[in-house]
């Protein structure tokens, strides 16, 4: 019984063995088809990665299969990669693929690009590979950018107040050392168009700005407009600039002559307007004036009585010395009636001789 008991205790053991050997190597001949294609191309390209790496960036939830397309990309391309570094990027929630291609490009076209540097960029946020293309292939700006701000041209006046409508073009280059921290495209269409406004009020008048175009590029080019910028504007074109409301004009002189001696009439009968204002108000100033002091010489006759009466009271003036005073002003009357063409005064006493 004791017998018969053990060798089915052999048995079950045996049939528990073959079930976990065929369960081994079933997961083993899955790993093996899951990675064998990708460890043959590794060992094909001299790309250094080995099968058990394959499997640990399996547990370390690695996509091995970016990782192996990264490195053997990069190896045939030249570069020295490391399969550590690349999986620390890839779990630090990077692009690995476009980091390589970014330094396979960088290489190609000569550029000072390290690895680090690359995935710094990458992890700030950047494009590191559309960054090595904009190095590679600078990019056009319009400056206003319409899409943006929803203006087409700057708004500037020149010196002789005539106001200017003006489009430009700026053509940056990426600075792979200023992407992190740099300033953007909005940042260079701002100063740009800040630099061009500015040139345009300190030119004299807006002749120059017509005639030669090419010197509010210069100058506003010497600037520095691209400083603390994560770009290199390499030049300042101006696409389009015109007089504002003359844009389809054909005689703009002409025009702006008209309207300026339009200007001028409405400013002179202003001005005309202006002094007939003011002689107005001193022609009525001195009307008043006038009236005030006839108001004084009234007040000064009014006291003459007055003064006589106390000369009177005092002694001063006698009886006769009145009379003859009257006489005096009679005679006085009479000739001013005389030489006033008989016009009668009424300023003589009644009854005087």
């Amino acid at each position: 019984m004791n017998a018969h008991f053990l060798l089915a205790e052999t048995d079950n053991f045996k049939i528990v063995a073959i079930a976990v050997g065929l369960l081994v190597l079933l997961v083993g001949a899955l790993f093996v088809f899951k990675y064998f294609n990708l460890w043959i191309q590794c060992v094909t390209t001299n790309a250094k990665i080995g099968f058990i790496d394959l499997i640990g960036m399996s547990l370390r939830k690695i996509n091995p299969r970016v990782i192996v397309q990264s490195k053997i990309a990069g190896t045939q391309a030249g570069l020295t990669l490391e399969t550590k570094e690349l999986e620390a990027h890839y779990l630090a929630g990077g692009h690995v693929t476009n980091v390589v291609r970014a330094l396979i490009a960088a290489d190609r076209a000569n550029l000072p690009l390290d690895f680090r540097v690359a995935t710094g960029i990458d992890l700030a946020g950047r494009d590191i590979l559309d960054a090595v293309h904009m190095y590679v292939k600078p990019q056009v700006i319009n400056c206003p950018d319409p899409t943006v701000s929803g203006v087409e041209y700057l708004d500037a006046v020149a010196m002789d107040g005539i106001r200017m409508m003006i489009k430009a073009r700026v053509t940056v280059r990426a600075d792979l050392k200023r992407l992190v921290g740099g300033a953007t495209e909005e940042t260079i269409i701002a100063r740009v168009g800040q630099g061009i406004v500015s040139a345009i009020g300190s030119a004299v008048t807006y002749k120059e700005v017509l005639r030669n175009p090419d010197n509010i590029s210069k100058v506003v080019l010497d600037g520095g407009l691209d400083a603390q910028t994560a770009f290199e504007i390499v030049s300042i074109d101006i696409a389009d600039v015109s007089v504002a409301g003359m844009k389809d004009a054909a005689n703009v002189g002409a025009l702006l002559e008209a309207e300026r001696a339009e200007t001028d009439k409405k400013m002179r009968q202003a001005e005309a307007e202006g002094r007939r204002a003011m002689a107005v108000a001193a022609e009525q100033e001195m009307r008043a004036l006038l009236e005030e002091n006839r108001a004084k010489v009234v007040e000064a006759e009014a006291q003459i009585p007055q003064a006589i009466a106390g000369a009177f009271r005092d002694g001063n003036l006698g009886v006769m010395d009145y009379y003859n005073l009257r006489n005096v002003q009679a005679d006085t009357d009479m000739r001013n009636s005389i030489g006033g063409d008989g016009a009668d005064s009424d300023s003589g006493p009644e009854g005087g001789s």
